[in-house]
């Protein structure tokens, strides 16, 4: 299958694409990333079949198609694909007319096996547009399907008719909602204080202030929800081992963090009450 994630930035593209690689091929490792700001330029996008005949490196191959030959079961992620140099899009045609690349050595490269993701920015100023505070749902999904066509419209005055109609769909992200912004704090809190936390048997759980706090003092829908994991190493994780060298916060503590008098405080709750936070919490990681 080939697919392109149209949306602005930090709405969790990639992260879509690394869940599927996940999911599907039961590693998020499996899923082969290719800045395509790395390649702009002729020479670069060259790399990817590897070197022509006479310059340094023709004989390791090339870097995509070697990867491919070693992992036939692959997603591979062309980020931002607006940015990549002409030939990177001859590449793709091939890929996704033939279901094959030949390397610079002439070996044939089945893609057969893989599935392919292309994401853009482009149409991100009309998506930014849409706005359903104040308005009933079948008048907000009537905006976003309005704010979807203008952003395709864009996409197919890039792109070639050829080039699109060889993709088998094309997938509009919408800005994050404050309710799904929550739940992107919850699962990159999990990922970046399980080492901190299981080290010294710590369960912890934020409160919605500590949310609401990060979202407001950190969030900005020009990039989306990147800035939050940041925020949560400064605000959280790197307070937190403050606490802990200082034998505030002891091991098997349960700790609820809070936001009080402007500034994020760490107290001790009721187990009880911590457990039915805890499932709450693991039942949006899975």
């Amino acid at each position: 299958g080939s697919f392109i994630f149209l949306g602005p930035t930090g709405v969790g593209k990639t992260e879509l694409a690394k869940a599927l690689a996940k999911i599907l091929l039961g590693n998020e490792n499996a899923m082969i990333r290719l800045d395509m700001s790395d390649y702009m330029e002729k020479h670069n996008a060259s790399r990817l079949v590897g070197a022509p005949p006479g310059y340094v490196g023709y004989e390791n191959g090339g870097i995509l198609t070697e990867k491919i030959r070693k992992n036939p079961y692959s997603i591979v992620l062309f980020d931002e694909i607006e940015k990549a140099h002409p030939d990177i899009f001859n590449m793709l045609l091939q890929i996704l007319e033939e279901g094959e690349l030949h390397d610079n050595l002439g070996h044939k490269v089945s893609f057969k096996n893989c599935i392919i993701i292309m994401t853009s920015n482009l149409g991100a100023r009309e998506i930014n547009k849409e706005n359903t505070l104040g308005f009933a749902m079948s008048d907000a999904n009537q905006i976003f399907k309005d704010i979807k066509g203008a952003a395709l419209n864009e996409l197919k005055r890039y792109f070639s008719p050829e080039f699109i109609n060889r993709i088998d769909d094309m997938i509009v992200f919408h800005p994050l909602t404050k309710e799904e912004l929550y739940q992107v704090i919850d699962i990159a809190f999990k990922e970046t204080s399980d080492n901190l936390i299981d080290d010294r048997k710590i369960n912890i759980t934020l409160d919605d202030s500590v949310k609401d706090f990060i979202i407001e003092k950190y969030y900005d829908k020009k990039y989306g929800a990147r800035p939050l994991r940041r925020a949560l190493q400064k605000e959280i994780i790197d307070r937190l081992s403050i606490e802990l060298l200082s034998k505030k916060i002891n091991m098997d503590d349960d700790i609820c963090a809070v936001y009080i008098d402007e500034q994020v405080q760490f107290n001790r709750i009721n187990k009880e009450i911590y457990s039915k936070k805890v499932k709450k919490v693991e039942a949006l990681v899975e």
